[in-house]
């Protein structure tokens, strides 16, 4: 039987090795790095668009789903999928432009919250873990089974993404050019509202439900001040989201305190700091108007 200690010790390459030596540590180290990628991926996308209400939104309303399927023994990550991606559906057809969904979002959002409430109730055996792993997450509870599960969603999403990425890019410039040339937008925000669904259901399991934008939102909105170019701030968005996530793990196997807090704090710190080094030394951030090109020439 191979000993694993738990102490922290001075030798950080030693105290790296006791973390992945425990099989939990190792679920829950793939399941995370997993999700930072397509968090980062998508959540530029989101922030781009002016969208990281729809993200908070959709793991709002995929609570609701989740709360449904714990009522009826069902594994929550199915809840949260049915209801994520029913609630994107939704937003998209209400709101076919990206810029003015607001409303839209806050209508399914209330009545979604509503259904969660009620579906909370209905548990008469109280809360149980797994609603607190939806609310603030768990992923040092992730099973082999659910890193797998994760496996195959992050394929598709990052697939789905590769197909739409030029379009995708060019409309979140100007919807109003690219309507006028033609682009089918209802269908193109539909396809983007159920990757991010997706990719929202799977980030619960790192941070839950109340903490989503330390993964989908803040992480590209800090790439957003670093690079210009969108491949370089998907990449830098990938870098910090992942960054966040192995160090959260590694300070929360240490300490007693859970991962979901180290990984907001790290991206929030990280996030303040690139604005004050912006503030201070007069860094100029691109526009969002010109991270953009036109489709010709979006080689990068």
């Amino acid at each position: 039987m191979i000993y694993c200690p738990t102490g922290f010790s001075p030798n950080l390459l030693l105290d790296v090795q006791n973390v992945w030596c425990w099989s939990f540590m190792q679920q829950a180290i793939e399941a995370g790095t997993l999700t930072a990628v397509v968090a980062g991926v998508v959540g530029y996308f989101v922030v781009l668009r002016r969208s990281a209400f729809t993200a908070h939104a959709f793991s709002e309303i995929g609570f609701a789903g989740a709360a449904w399927a714990v009522l009826y023994n069902i594994q929550p990550i199915v809840g949260l999928l049915l209801g994520s991606n029913l609630g994107g559906v939704a937003i998209a057809l209400l709101g076919p432009r990206a810029k003015n969904r607001d409303t839209q979002i806050g209508i399914v959002l209330a009545f979604s919250l509503g259904l969660g409430l009620l579906f909370l109730s209905l548990y008469t055996t109280g809360y149980s873990t797994q609603t607190y792993a939806i609310l603030f997450g768990e992923i040092t509870g992730v099973s082999t089974g659910q890193v797998l599960e994760t496996v195959g969603a992050s394929a598709a999403i990052l697939v789905g993404m590769g197909l739409i990425y030029r379009p995708l890019l060019f409309s979140s410039l100007d919807e109003d050019v690219a309507e006028a040339k033609g682009m089918p937008m209802l269908p193109l925000g539909i396809a983007f509202m159920v990757l991010v669904a997706v990719a929202v259901s799977f980030a619960v399991q790192v941070t839950g439900v109340l903490l989503i934008f330390s993964l989908m939102v803040t992480p590209a909105a800090t790439a957003l001040y670093l690079a210009k170019k969108p491949s370089r701030a998907i990449v830098a968005s990938v870098v910090i989201a992942l960054a966040a996530t192995w160090l959260g793990l590694f300070l929360a196997f240490y300490t007693p305190y859970p991962v979901s807090f180290y990984i907001t704090g790290e991206v929030f710190a990280f996030y303040l700091f690139v604005r004050f080094v912006y503030a201070r030394f007069g860094w100029e951030k691109a526009p969002t108007s010109t991270l953009l090109r036109r489709p010709r020439d979006l080689s990068g």
